[in-house]
């Protein structure tokens, strides 16, 4: 079903409920493909997908392909089914990292719902008209769920275009809708190029547009935040900073990016995103410490972040933790919560990636996130909740 709300277009509609095979029906979907032809790849991603007998379907997709034709492949094997996605900033695929790959994941009909809304021309977001749709897919969501039984778990998942800096505003506004069901998913990227970032829906790579669809099922689900860091004992205080452009011109009354380098004992023409990503910088909210990551360093001497920023802020210097004992400990953690794992649906943020890259550990990462069975991309940004937050592995466990 398909509506027009005050010039924003907020599509909504319910993933297949066709019959699984005997057999496979509780299988959890999921492969990845590398070929450069858009046609080629979809065929391949799709091969072992029983298509008519899913609930829905989510896609992360490398930038490096041409979208118009990836977008044609993708829709063709749609028919009434969900498909949704995001541009990437690499993918997590089954065999583990991975660049410039289609991954998906499938979720087969007889033991899951995926109810999605699309909401667009995010620069012109109307919360009050956003909620009321929301809370409308919470109840169809909750109706087509109720064959589960009683125990019914939910999640929403949210892709969001990873430029349109409205992740804030939105998280906020979607999880007050949703209320009891929780919010995890990820901003879409391309690399670290920072030129344009797409969801997909209905057919079309879209951008200024985000994507929440409610996955429902009898089994358990467990929505997860973890990151790899710790505060420090070096503290420093936003000076000048425009919020809207999550641009910070002064740190400690000096040049940002001069300022932020002198505390991690560099030059600022030195600074690169593996610096960032080494020497990441922390907010305390609620008791708890979130990162603040650093995009870019920019000619005039200020720092651009990926979320929001403020002046009189207190940041601290992040200091790094052991990745994989960090990792390890999460799946263990989660294991406990609900008990053997199928699936976990990975939002990995890039510059995790690339802090992985600098310690040389993508290998043993990557075993460990094949050994999990992790499925999903490395992002701009992450959603937990009502929060948009930084360099964390954040997601969701789905047991069997």
């Amino acid at each position: 079903m398909t509506k027009a709300v005050g010039g924003d277009i907020l599509a909504l509609t319910m993933g297949s409920i066709a019959r699984a095979a005997e057999g496979t029906a509780e299988r959890i979907y999921v492969a990845s493909s590398r070929k450069d032809d858009a046609e080629e790849a979809v065929r391949e991603l799709f091969r072992d997908f029983p298509l008519p007998e899913l609930a829905g379907v989510l896609c992360f997709c490398s930038s490096r392909y041409d979208l118009d034709a990836l977008a044609k492949a993708l829709g063709a094997r749609a028919d009434g089914l969900t498909i949704i996605g995001c541009t990437s900033s690499g993918e997590i695929s089954p065999d583990g990292l991975a660049e410039g790959t289609i991954t998906a994941i499938g979720f087969p009909a007889s033991a899951f719902r995926l109810n999605a809304l699309c909401l667009e021309d995010l620069e012109h977001f109307d919360s009050v008209r956003a909620q009321h749709d929301v809370r409308l897919l919470v109840a169809d969501a909750q109706e087509g769920a109720a064959g589960f039984g009683p125990a019914i778990q939910q999640a929403a998942l949210f892709l969001i275009d990873g430029l349109s800096h409205r992740e804030e505003m939105l998280t906020v506004a979607l999880q007050d809708a949703l209320g009891q069901i929780p919010l995890i998913g990820g901003s879409s990227g391309d690399g670290l190029a920072f030129r344009e970032t797409f969801v997909f829906w209905e057919g079309r790579f879209r951008r200024d547009a985000a994507v929440i669809a409610i996955l429902s099922s009898g089994r358990p689900m467990q929505v997860f935040r973890a990151q790899h860091y710790h505060p420090g004992d070096t503290r420093m205080v936003i000076t000048r900073a425009d919020p809207a452009a999550r641009i910070v011109y002064e740190i400690n009354a000096e040049p940002a990016a001069e300022e932020y380098a002198r505390m991690i004992g560099t030059r600022a023409a030195d600074l690169e995103p593996g610096t960032f990503a080494a020497h990441p910088l922390m907010v305390r909210a609620g008791g708890e410490y979130y990162v603040r990551s650093i995009q870019a360093a920019n000619p005039d001497g200020s720092l651009t972040f990926y979320c929001a920023i403020d002046e009189g802020l207190v940041l601290t210097l992040g200091e790094p933790d052991d990745i994989p004992a960090s990792v390890s400990g999460l799946m263990k953690d989660l294991e406990g919560r609900v008990g053997s794992i199928d699936r976990v649906i990975g939002f990995d943020c890039v510059l995790n990636m690339v802090e992985v890259e600098r310690r040389q550990l993508r290998n043993e990462l990557s075993r460990l996130y094949r050994e999990a069975g992790l499925v999903g991309f490395n992002t701009y940004g992450e959603q937990f909740h009502a929060l948009h937050v930084n360099q964390t592995l954040s997601g969701l466990a789905i047991g069997r």
